[in-house]
């Protein structure tokens, strides 16, 4: 049985499919849930100064801004009843991740599969292979019904490709 469950969100389609998967646990469990959004710090790859015109502590600010409101409209999502809690932390996504489990006695992350694209969807992203590697807990990993449907076509070919080559 499961009694605290960690959601990262990040707006995806994936995140939002784990979501609706984590507030399913969640009810028949009676666990808690906590939204966990992780924003990195602007870096630019080509040095130490960014190009001339750019706002960084503009575009950190804006960055900021849009990870707090991408937690709130997750916590919208959460019914009432289910007990709910939001970090927002600025920290690499898969590291935040980790510590949080570390901090909050979590038992299940539930979180996306942060693929990209129907090709990138039969793969998993970074963040989660990272998570799934590092995690002494369970990991539930969640595609959004899209690539639900492209792992399935993928499948049933491969299935048929193999059929064939028997006969």
């Amino acid at each position: 049985m499961f009694h605290s469950i960690l959601v990262p969100v990040d707006g995806s389609a994936h995140a939002d499919a784990a979501l609706t998967q984590a507030v399913d646990l969640a009810r028949c469990q009676r666990a808690r849930i906590t939204l966990l959004c992780a924003w990195r710090p602007f870096f630019w790859y080509g040095g130490a100064v960014a190009p001339v015109g750019v706002d960084v502590e503009q575009l950190e600010s804006d960055l900021e801004a849009e990870t707090r409101r991408i937690a709130e409209a997750a916590r919208d999502r959460v019914p009432d009843g289910i007990d709910v809690e939001t970090a927002i932390v600025c920290e690499r996504p898969a590291d935040a991740i980790i510590r949080e489990v570390e901090r909050g006695g979590h038992d299940l992350i539930v979180m996306g599969s942060r693929g990209r694209g129907s090709l990138r969807c039969l793969l998993l992203g970074s963040v989660s292979t990272s998570v799934l590697h590092r995690s002494r807990i369970p990991v539930m990993v969640v595609h959004a019904s899209g690539c639900a449907e492209v792992l399935s076509l993928h499948r049933a070919t491969e299935h048929r490709l193999a059929g064939a080559a028997h006969h």
